[in-house]
């Protein structure tokens, strides 16, 4: 397909019906393309990819388009090309990319990939040492703060089917930490957390569901300033593994979006223009380790 694209120009210099021809390729350049496919020959949407030369260089990256399409105009040299998608094993290839010419890879097939192995049904604990519990919020418009809870402790109940398994975490809410001793003395107060009245924080999930691949979305009741929400983490399983003393371990990463107002967190300060000093949203990112409980 593309070949036919990057086919043999006319005496003007136009490729006669090339969808290409408006592209602007400079003359020290030539162009990169596959098409990504699966093994059923439908075309992987999205699929990331990087394009590095050799000495290992990223050059370019992005996502394939609806097609399943990877498309780079590149200065000529030795390239690799790297392809993942989630559920899929990665591809890994090389090309030469000649000075106004195109070096197409033709359909990349990618084989789906085992799933990462769960971890046995039984009860299974966080290990604090490894896990982490941050989250980001936005600061007068422009820069981010980043910050964690330093305190926590969490009991996971694998069950048979995934699907039916429970877990139960508890936060001090008095362990934030962005370090900065003021504006964590502020954020323990009760213009915020108000961790007089409310030392905990905590999230119940018992509806585990697959999304295909590791990802996984853990939806439960999180409570937060004496207010209870439903909330989903997006989650991707990261599989199992044994830690320096032998010890099983399974990990995984997990993110979602709260919003302050709905657990009545409603302080707010404005700036010159009427900028908040604050966001809305707070992004919460965690990595989490688990292992046997005992």
């Amino acid at each position: 397909m593309f070949g036919r694209w990057l086919g043999s120009k006319n005496a003007t210099g136009a490729a006669r019906g090339n969808p290409l021809a408006g592209l602007a390729v400079p003359r020290t350049a030539g162009v990169l393309s596959c098409r990504v496919l699966d093994p059923v020959n439908e075309a992987v949407q999205q699929a990331e990819f990087v394009v590095t030369d050799s000495a290992g260089r990223k050059v370019v990256g992005g996502e394939t388009d609806p097609f399943g399409t990877v498309l780079a105009t590149v200065p000529a040299g030795d390239y690799r090309l790297a392809v993942t998608a989630e559920g899929f094993t990665p591809y890994h290839g090389s090309a030469t990319v000649s000075e106004s010419g195109h070096a197409g890879f033709g359909d990349v097939m990618l084989q789906v990939a085992a799933p990462p192995q769960l971890p046995d049904p039984g009860e299974w604990e966080i290990e604090p040492n490894h896990s982490q519990i941050g989250f980001t919020a936005r600061h007068i418009g422009l820069a981010r703060i980043h910050g964690r809870f330093n305190t926590f402790a969490g009991a996971i109940r694998i069950a048979d089917r995934m699907e039916d398994s429970a877990m139960h975490v508890i936060i001090d809410a008095s362990s934030i930490d962005t370090n900065v001793q003021m504006r964590d003395d502020h954020l323990r107060s009760s213009d915020f957390l108000d961790v007089g009245r409310y030392p905990t924080m905590e999230f119940y999930s018992d509806r585990f569901v697959h999304r295909g691949g590791s990802r996984w979305g853990v939806s439960g009741a999180l409570t937060l300033h004496g207010v209870s929400r439903t909330v989903t983490l997006d989650t991707q399983y990261l599989g199992l593994g044994n830690g320096l003393e032998g010890e099983t371990r399974a990990a995984c990463r997990a993110t979602t979006e709260l919003h302050r107002e709905d657990f009545t967190l409603t302080w707010q300060t404005m700036l010159a223009r009427g900028i908040a000093a604050v966001g809305s949203s707070i992004a919460i990112d965690m990595d989490i380790q688990i292992v046997p409980k005992g």
